[in-house]
């Protein structure tokens, strides 16, 4: 920003935060149960990330769907990797926390791990926080369990060989992506719609399917053919499907060409912009 000041200066500048869509968490969605001056002092919170994504996939299945009033859980998978719980268009619980470490199994990161765990490699591994913090962001996941890659097409191909690592890194990555679309249903009482993004969502019909297996207790029934040659943006679900499964080309830029929309004509109002 002070780069882009220098060279245009007086022009007024926005920032479109991945937060942003995420604020809208209740204080029971959004507050860790750590001792309260965490809390209140240092703001150590539930923020989630990957928002611009999210806005937009939940948008986006409005109008697939044609209708506002839904309940949809939102699965960003690429490299990194979140799911969201949204009710009438708006975010009530994420997987996403304080950093975006937390949550599903991504490419490189961990996701959700004990934290008494890291308290056990500080005192008696001797590792320091240093070396923890880079081994979560960048030697875990899919690449730490696998031991081969970070990519999700190459770890499939691994797993169709045979190769036992790289078929346990599957088997963790969908069993903890179906327990947290559970969770999120839970949290909005049921669901209307799964929406599938980001470069793996987006492009794996084997993880889709694999996850969409265990939850036809939520309503859905996967249309295995359209699943499998799908293009986004789709709906995959089969027509008895009681809830839809819906296949998002994520647009993160158009969210913010979206925002700085919204916000121009309230500058201009307000005399900040000519």
């Amino acid at each position: 920003m002070d780069a882009v000041g220098a060279a245009l200066p007086g022009v007024p500048q926005f920032a479109a935060f991945d937060t942003g869509f995420h604020t809208t968490l209740s204080p029971a969605a959004r507050t860790y149960a750590v001792p309260h001056s965490w809390t209140a002092d240092w703001g150590l919170r539930r923020y989630g990330f990957h928002g611009l994504s999210h806005a937009y996939c939940a948008a986006r299945a409005a109008e697939m769907i044609a209708r506002p009033d839904l309940r949809l859980v939102i699965a960003h998978l690429g490299n990194g990797a979140s799911a969201s719980a949204v009710r009438d268009g708006v975010c009530v619980d994420t997987s996403m926390g304080f950093t975006p470490t937390d949550g599903l199994v991504m490419g490189t990161r961990s996701g959700a791990v004990d934290p008494g765990l890291l308290i056990y490699l500080l005192r008696h591994k001797g590792l320091d926080a240093d070396r923890i913090d880079h081994a979560l962001n960048h030697e875990s996941g899919l690449l730490g369990m696998s031991g081969i890659s970070s990519d999700m097409r190459r770890v499939l191909a691994a797993a169709a060989t045979g190769d036992a690592r790289a078929g346990l890194a599957i088997d963790v990555y969908v069993h903890r992506l179906r327990q947290t679309i559970g969770a999120m249903a839970a949290t909005l009482g049921g669901i209307d719609g799964l929406v599938f993004t980001a470069g793996v969502g987006e492009h794996s019909p084997e993880i889709r399917r694999r996850a969409c297996d265990g939850l036809g207790f939520l309503g859905f029934e996967l249309d295995h053919a359209a699943n499998a040659a799908c293009r986004p943006d789709a709906d995959v679900a089969s027509p008895a499907s009681r809830a839809r499964v819906l296949v998002i080309a994520t647009r993160e830029d158009l969210t913010i060409v979206r925002e700085m929309k919204r916000l121009i004509p309230s500058q201009k109002e307000q005399g900040a912009l000519p």
